[in-house]
């Protein structure tokens, strides 16, 4: 499993693009499907997520749906027009810092590097 301080950083990049692919969703739905895509790899906690997902929301990135799901109320957060045009920033912002990443980590020993 994945440090849960490593995925800190990128929390907002996750939930903007899953929103982005699957339009709506809610909190569960969104840590079944990083789980999934990443073969258990990232695990998100609720303590981690809807402090997230509350931010973006006051960020006005997005925009919350009530509904009464066998009873019980689900609250799906989707992507505002502000929000759908954010995410393709903060990807190129994530692919950006990976490759930047593997410059560091993908050093060779005794090469003089800079």
């Amino acid at each position: 499993m994945i440090s849960p301080d490593l995925i800190k950083g990128s929390l907002k990049t996750i939930v903007l693009r899953l929103l982005k692919e699957n339009g709506r969703m809610y909190g569960y739905e969104i840590t079944r499907k990083v789980e999934e895509l990443t073969a258990g790899r990232i695990k998100l906690t609720y303590g981690a997520l809807y402090p997230v997902l509350h931010k973006l929301e006051n960020e006005g990135v997005l925009v919350t749906e009530a509904e009464n799901f066998n009873n019980r109320i689900r609250i799906y957060y989707s992507l505002t027009p502000k929000g759908n045009s954010v995410v393709a920033e903060k990807v190129n912002e994530m692919k950006e810092f990976i490759d930047s990443l593997q410059s560091i980590v993908n050093l060779q020993p005794g090469l003089n590097n800079g």
